[in-house]
């Protein structure tokens, strides 16, 4: 079996001029947490998800990690970190998406997807065709579809 055969096409993607503000939207609206970046030719140019979200809003020096007891306390001012979040919805999503997108093609077996995502730990893979996203593949795609008929 083939991605194409059971990826989502139709998929929520945010073009590469796009501002954070753009990613928070779909996030919040279609209940998501990734998404591939495009330029005008819908060619994948990068992938932005909630981690790199948490990366941006989570940076401050003020974050003391006890090892001993596995625990991490803020020591800064609360207004530091709204701050930053609302300063992220200005940001451009080229600024913090990842540009280094693993992706497959719509004609990849099901196994090499199954074995891209174990392997990356990543929940999903944008699917192209010539270079161009046609859709999306998740680790739960993957998994309904060999499972279904054996339960």
């Amino acid at each position: 079996m083939k991605a194409q055969e059971i990826m989502i096409t139709h998929v929520y993607k945010v073009k590469k001029h796009d501002t954070v503000r753009a990613v928070i939207e779909k996030f919040i609206d279609h209940r998501i947490s990734g998404l591939p970046v495009v330029n005008e030719r819908n060619e994948i140019v990068a992938y932005i998800s909630d981690g790199d979200i948490m990366r941006y809003i989570g940076k401050h020096q003020d974050l003391v990690v006890d090892f001993v007891y596995h625990t991490a306390v803020f020591k800064g001012d609360i207004e530091d970190f709204e701050s930053r979040a609302h300063k992220l919805l200005k940001v451009p999503v080229m600024e913090i998406a990842r540009k280094k997108v693993i992706v497959v093609s719509a004609d990849e077996e099901l196994e090499q997807v199954a074995a891209i995502l174990g392997k990356r730990q990543i929940k999903k893979l944008p699917v192209e065709r010539r270079g161009v996203l046609v859709g999306i593949i998740s680790r739960g795609d993957v998994i309904r579809q060999v499972f279904k008929q054996m339960l």
